[in-house]
């Protein structure tokens, strides 16, 4: 009686837990703590990039009511994120918790079926759902394998109840539906909704495969269906597929099986390696099974040339690319006579998978030494990291057909910080230092523990948070110094064409001229900076400009000395207000009234018996610059590119495409190359602006400037996909084009 009240330990599909018991709360409970571990970590992100994803919104808006928006969307946000993440949290608990009363429903669908409902939608709401169906649609497909073991696993432990993607509370659909709900908290703009949808695609469903590997791995720990196999069905054809487990350490037959992941790519991959190898259709009949090597004897053989590897020397950085490729190329070679020492004999080869898994990796690393993303610096420490890859991939065969696989994120990770580095932004060897460690921890410490990756990532992660939170600040400093000078720019700019403009083809007297070129327009472009270019106070100093200029006509009969005195009260009353705006001396403004004062009589016909005026120096304090004659070149260069615009380049529509936190190579004639990141886009000349990784101005250029830079190769676009699956697509590009060769050459 006492060993059948015992709960097995090992829970079968076919037995069934009563939903009251006391096992299936506790299940229940360690499944609803991991996923409000991770749905809590994975929002909190999210909110963290939905800011600056607005501000950049606003920044590039393209009127003010569409920057306000945006603005109101930040600021609300603000105020009701942590409405919108307890709201979320909650709910998703709630349903977990409602699954043993079997009160779980499906999710509501993202859109009223039929056309008549549809018709009754009203837009934003239309817009909403479409956004939620797409990002459920997506997600359901990527990762259905590991959520269909969540569903079994979670049918068993709720007594049956079939849980499948339309009623798992941790499923996409769910997890949207859910957010949908607690976005209601929000009263922003649907523009702004949307952004944060896209977010919420991006930081939280796009990470769900961790949340499921983590779910799957407590229940199988707790005994529920351990040994699960299921079918994903791709094409009409179905594997049996396990949770994924790394292959076992003696290549048991099978093992191929058990170890397959169902992904497009790396089935391609296996075939086109295949064709490779036998071009002419053959078999390939393993020849001396005895003398294929077993994975812990692979294992054993790249631990030793790892070893090898993590004591000698560190390559030297200027080293032949062209050295490095073949050491990389060598690597099967070095494995089999290594294999060869440890066995007291050479194997003739090694498991088709294993061989595969060796070309894939070295493929991968010949990749990263072609790659003109990095730098040739970073090259040579990446190129390292061939072993421990090799060893990862053998150890767990995901790594290649799972974007999430920590090895896989860890070495994206090093080349996104690689790709931005250069000695003139890395002076204090910090980010160099940094991709040496990590290099050296996986040569040194990586055995068998797959843990690594992950503890490396993680801190690779903060040491890239902190070092990105400190170039924001500089980032944010020469963002805000650009814009002003460019504001006082098209200030001067303006204040001066406004002058010339109404002087025209006159010749003023040079008391006037001086007092219009430097003390009126600097009072123009304050006027400009501070009150704007629609107020009034500066409709009435460009008014004061007619006058004035009106003043200096000859004034030779009565009528026309009789206007002159009227004008000159408020010619007078205007240069006060306006000269001590731009800190003009009391005593500076009487003496240059009194100037002023004498050029008037002379025009009203009164005899003047001092020092003719023209002789007089302005008084004018130095600092006071004379605006119109430093910015009268600049217009006219401008107005001479509208006469003449610079010549339509191809690479104009891709200069219009790039986005901020776009990275790009400059290569000037003589100098050292330097990589930098497009800032921020100037919403007054449209100029780029580029930093480098510590935030710091690197160049700035125009539109047309940048197009021909890059038309003549002194600047190039660096990749901003990932690593990982740029090598992916040029290994399946490569591999395709060699296979038609192939067969050529065994006809």
């Amino acid at each position: 009686m006492k060993e059948a009240s015992e709960p097995s330990k090992i829970v079968n599909l076919s037995q069934r837990l009563d939903p009251s018991s006391q096992r299936v709360g506790d299940l229940l409970n360690a499944v609803r703590g991991v996923a409000g571990r991770r749905l809590q970590q994975l929002l909190g992100n999210m909110f963290e990039h939905v800011d600056d994803a607005l501000f950049d919104l606003a920044e590039k808006a393209e009127n003010n009511a569409a920057q306000m928006h945006y603005f109101d969307g930040m600021r609300e946000v603000r105020k009701r994120r942590p409405a919108v993440e307890r709201n979320y949290l909650t709910q998703v608990n709630r349903e977990l918790a409602d699954m043993t009363m079997g009160q779980r429903q499906a999710a509501p669908e993202a859109l009223p079926g039929g056309p008549i409902e549809l018709a009754l939608v009203a837009d934003n709401e239309l817009e909403e759902s479409l956004a939620i169906t797409s990002m459920i649609g997506k997600n359901e497909s990527r990762l259905a394998r590991d959520l269909f073991a969540v569903n079994q696993r979670l049918s068993v432990i709720c007594g049956g109840l079939k849980i499948d993607e339309a009623n798992n509370p941790i499923a996409p659909a769910a997890l949207a539906q859910a957010f949908r709900q607690a976005m209601r908290e929000l009263t922003a703009d649907m523009r702004v909704k949307l952004i944060i949808y896209k977010l919420f695609d991006r930081y939280v469903l796009s990470a769900l495969e961790d949340l499921y590997q983590d779910v799957n791995a407590e229940l199988i720990r707790a005994g529920v269906l351990p040994q699960l196999r299921h079918e994903i069905v791709r094409g009409g054809a179905a594997k049996a597929v396990g949770d994924g487990a790394p292959r076992g350490a003696e290549g048991t037959p099978g093992a191929d099986e058990a170890v397959e992941v169902s992904d497009d790519l790396l089935q391609t991959l296996r075939s086109l390696f295949n064709a490779r190898r036998h071009p002419a259709g053959e078999t390939g009949a393993i020849a001396g099974s005895m003398s294929i090597p077993t994975a812990n004897e692979l294992l054993g053989a790249l631990s030793v040339l790892q070893s090898q590897l993590a004591s000698g020397p560190l390559p030297v950085q200027d080293l032949d690319t062209a050295a490095l490729n073949r050491e990389v190329a060598q690597l099967k070679e070095h494995l089999l006579s290594q294999l060869g020492a440890l066995r007291g004999e050479r194997p003739g080869q090694v498991a088709t998978i294993d061989e595969d898994t060796i070309d894939l990796v070295g493929m991968l690393f010949e990749f990263i030494l072609e790659d003109r993303n990095l730098p040739a610096e970073m090259q040579v420490l990446l190129a390292r990291l061939q072993i421990p890859y090799l060893k990862a991939a053998i150890i767990d065969r995901r790594l290649f057909a799972h974007r999430q696989h920590p090895a896989r994120r860890l070495l994206d990770s090093l080349a996104e910080l690689a790709k931005g580095w250069s000695a003139e932004s890395d002076r204090d060897h910090r980010v160099h230092e940094k991709v040496k460690s990590v290099v050296d921890r996986l040569l040194h410490d990586f055995d068998d523990d797959m843990g690594i990756f992950e503890r490396l990532g993680q801190e690779l992660q903060e040491f890239h948070d902190l070092s990105r939170r400190r170039a924001e600040l500089a980032e944010q400093r020469v963002a805000e110094s650009t814009r002003g000078r460019e504001r006082l720019e098209q200030a001067r700019r303006r204040a001066a064409r406004e002058i010339l403009d109404r002087i025209g083809g006159q010749t003023l007297p040079p008391l006037v001229h001086g007092v219009l070129a430097r003390a009126w327009a600097n009072y123009l472009v304050l006027t400009i900076l501070r009150q704007g270019e629609e107020s009034t106070e500066f409709a009435e100093a460009l008014r004061f400009i007619n006058e004035f200029i009106a003043s200096t006509r000859p004034a030779r009969d009565p009528e026309s000395q009789r206007q002159l005195r009227q004008m000159l009260p408020g010619i007078e009353r205007a240069l006060r207000r306006g000269l001590a705006n731009v800190a003009f001396q009391e005593s500076d403004i009487e003496r240059l009234l009194g100037q002023l004062h004498t050029y008037y009589r002379q025009q009203l016909g009164e005899v003047v018996e001092d020092t003719p005026q023209e002789a007089a120096p302005l008084p004018i304090p130095d600092s006071i610059q004379p605006i119109v004659e430093a910015e009268a070149p600049v217009i006219a260069a401008e107005a001479e590119q509208l006469a003449n615009p610079p010549q339509d380049l191809p690479e104009l529509e891709q200069v219009a495409a790039l986005k901020p936190g776009t990275w790009l190579e400059f290569c000037p004639t003589g100098d050292a190359n330097e990589r930098a990141k497009l800032s921020w886009i100037s919403p007054m000349s449209g100029r780029y602006l580029f930093v480098n990784r510590r935030g710091l101005k690197v160049a700035d250029y125009a539109p047309h400037e940048l197009a021909a830079a890059l038309a003549a190769g002194s600047a190039r676009v660096l990749a901003s996909e990932p690593l990982f699956d740029r090598a992916l697509d040029a290994i399946v590009g490569r591999l395709s084009q060699a296979a038609p060769a192939d067969d050529t050459d065994t006809e």
